[in-house]
This record gives C-alpha cells, sequence and structure tokens, in this order.
C-alpha cells in the first residue's frame, strides 16, 4: 500500500516520489540501531572482521553522549574512509554473494546509519600509511582530512540520535544502556577467545578480558573466556560438548542441571561465530534439559554451530540477530543429542 499515491480530504494527492538520502539513512538507522548497544554491536564487528587484536570500547551516559571504539585492526584508506559511510559499502562481499556470508557485518548499512542520528568521526590508519579522518553529523559527510593515529581505527559516537530526538525517549536508564553494552560485547569477546577486549565509561572498567589464544589448546582459552563472562562457577559445572551430525558441528560447554537460574539470561548460542537470539536454539536447549530442571529453572550453557554459510541465511533481521537454517531439523537434533 505504501507504493500508490494517497489522497488529502481537501482533493490534493500525494505522488511517489524518492526519499531523500538522509531521510532513507535515518530509517535505516530505525532499524538497525534501535538503542546505543546497537551500534556497539555494529562498531565491534567491523573491528574484528579488520583482524583486530585489541578492541577497547567507552561509552559516558550509557552511550547517549559518547560511544568510542578503539581497534588495532588492518584501518582503511582515504578513499575507503569515504566509501564507508555512503549506504550499502562494504569490503565483506567480494563476490557479491549472499549465499556464502563469512564475515559479522556485510550489508554496508550501519555506519551511514549511525551517521545520520549522531556526529560521527571515524579515523583510521593503515601499517606504513598516514592516519585519515572523516566526519558526519546529522546525515551531512565532511572532507576526508590528515590526523595522527596509531595504526587501526578509532570511532566515535557523539550525541546518539540528537538528529532524531524523539529516539532519545526510548531509551531506558544510563546504568541500563550500560549494561546492554556490557553484555553486547560479552557475546563477541565469547566467540573470539584470541582479542582482548575493555568496556568502560572512561573512569571504571565494566568488562575486561585478555587474549587467550596463548593458553596452550583453543578449548583452554574458550573455557577461560567463557568464565571471563559467565563466572568461575560455570567452568567448574560444565561439560565439554563436541558433536556433529551431517555435516553440521557443535562445540562449547553446558552447564551441569545442578548450575541453574530463573532466566535464560546465561544461556548464549553462536552460528559460525556470529551471536543470535533463535528461538530453534533456544527451543533446542530447553527440550535436552526439561527431564533434569524443575519448571521455571534454566541451564547455563555456551553452545558454537559451525555449519556451511549456504546452509544457513543471516540476512534474515535488521541486527542479524536470528537467523534460518535450511535444514532446521538437523540442527536441532544434534543439539538435544549433543546436550
Amino acid at each position: 500500500m505504501d507504493t500508490w499515491a494517497g489522497a488529502h480530504d481537501d482533493g490534493r494527492v500525494n505522488r511517489v516520489k524518492l526519499l531523500p538520502e538522509q531521510v532513507a539513512n535515518q530509517i535505516a538507522a530505525g532499524e538497525v540501531i534501535e538503542r546505543p548497544a546497537s551500534a556497539v554491536k555494529e562498531l565491534v564487528e567491523n573491528a574484528i572482521d579488520a583482524g583486530a587484536h585489541r578492541i577497547d570500547v567507552v561509552l559516558r551516559d550509557g552511550g547517549r553522549t559518547l560511544i568510542a571504539v578503539t581497534d588495532d585492526g588492518s584501518g582503511m584508506t582515504p578513499d575507503e574512509l569515504g566509501l564507508a559511510v555512503e549506504r550499502h559499502a562494504t569490503s565483506k562481499l567480494p563476490d557479491n554473494d549472499l549465499t556464502h556470508i563469512a564475515t559479522l557485518g556485510f550489508r554496508g548499512e550501519a555506519l551511514p546509519s549511525i551517521g545520520s542520528v549522531s556526529r560521527l568521526s571515524i579515523a583510521s590508519r593503515i601499517a606504513g600509511s598516514d592516519g585519515w579522518q572523516i566526519r558526519v553529523e546529522g546525515g551531512r559527510v565532511h572532507e576526508v582530512q590528515p590526523t595522527p593515529l596509531t595504526t587501526g581505527t578509532r570511532v566515535e559516537v557523539r550525541d546518539l540520535f540528537y538528529a532524531t530526538p524523539a529516539r532519545l525517549k526510548f531509551l531506558k536508564t544510563e546504568r541500563t544502556e550500560m549494561d546492554h553494552a556490557v553484555d553486547t560485547v560479552q557475546r563477541l569477546a565469547m566467540a573470539h577467545p584470541a582479542i582482548s577486549f575493555t568496556v568502560g565509561d572512561g573512569e571504571r572498567e565494566r568488562f575486561a578480558s585478555a587474549a587467550t589464544a596463548d593458553l596452550g589448546g583453543s578449548e583452554d582459552a574458550l573455557l577461560r573466556r567463557l568464565s571471563d563472562v559467565m563466572g568461575r562457577d560455570f567452568a567448574d559445572n560444565a561439560l565439554t560438548i563436541d558433536a556433529e551430525r551431517d555435516g553440521v558441528r557443535l562445540t562449547g560447554h553446558a552447564g551441569l542441571p545442578t548450575l541453574n537460574r530463573n532466566t535464560t539470561k546465561h544461556q548464549y548460542l553462536f552460528v559460525n561465530g556470529r551471536p543470535v537470539r533463535d528461538r530453534l536454539l533456544t527451543g533446542a536447549v530447553r527440550g535436552a534439559y526439561q527431564d533434569f530442571l524443575a519448571r521455571g529453572r534454566h541451564p547455563l550453557v555456551a553452545l558454537f554451530v559451525e555449519i556451511d554459510p549456504e546452509l544457513v541465511d543471516v540476512n534474515v533481521h535488521p541486527a542479524k540477530a536470528e537467523v534460518r537454517f535450511r535444514d532446521p531439523g538437523v540442527v536441532r537434533g544434534l543439539i538435544v543429542g549433543g546436550l
């Protein structure tokens, strides 16, 4: 219905027209950037995709006044900086193939969406080159300028939603927004134990976890990272999971039924390294534990599904939080059987 001309009571008719780019970006921002944690997720995913070994996140006022994400990844050239703030510009689909997505980001919507509703600055430097910076304020793009910077990228998002003030009314308290941002980084950190992460407000760290790839084994490294997020009790009461069915592999750790909570907050599920909140996966976990837990109690798990990218669609949700499997029965059976 939205594509047809609409008539007013006085007889005037609205004709079909293209939206201004700034309005289109703000609409996209409403889908992609729901709250400060949404921006944090997109920026940290970009840093991971850039091959970073260390990612530091700072939020002030719960992310309202400042979100800063600094990484030591590959960086961008001046030309790439200019493209990065354009819609649908990405380095993550080299063959334009949506059936084989091997990165966390791929749409090229995050940076222009953030820039349309905030004061965005991106400073980046490739090893052996000079540093450059670009600024976007409420959708208005400024010229790329030289700037001093060590190798990597620093993104600053100031005054989030200043260009769409109505969105500010829907944000929660500073503490709640910070909690959401910390949870977002922790989920990404769990899937990438070889990267160091910190999250804080500039004065106090809320989460810090050193890279664990040097512990002598990938399983030990993963459990160490999981302990940083889920607590020492989980490491002491978790079983190692490693199962495979029809080319789909399930790894991770699952808490004993005696270690349980009254919410599903401590159930962390990943598909090809991507944190997801998927009903199929949570239902499978519930089904596996149903004979061992009292009603209203939930297990602690961190499970990683590895599957051929062509057998899962990650392009079904604006925030990439849900996935769709070609054969959901195989995945559900693998999780229930593995647990």
